[in-house]
């Protein structure tokens, strides 16, 4: 059986449009820190590497926060994305 944020990752993947640049940095922050935790890597030496710059950020703004927390955030994220 599924929880509830499994099923949200299932859905994450299958809105019917594709979310902003914003919504998906958010998106990938929460999963990460929900399954990962705080972020431990270093931060991408290559100064045009936005994506991974973005990516970075984002996960980063999420330290310290729990991982019942972050997949509560995630699953919001996921039915607000849905309308």
């Amino acid at each position: 059986m599924k929880t509830i944020f499994e099923q949200a990752v299932e859905d994450s993947k299958n809105l019917k449009s594709k979310p902003s640049n914003e919504s998906l940095l958010q998106l990938y922050s929460f999963y990460k820190q929900a399954t990962v935790g705080n972020i431990t890597a270093e931060a991408s030496s290559n100064p045009f590497d936005f994506v991974a710059k973005a990516k970075f950020e984002a996960w980063q703004n999420c330290a310290g926060m729990d991982r019942q927390t972050a997949e509560q955030e995630y699953i919001n994220l996921v039915e607000k994305l849905k309308g």
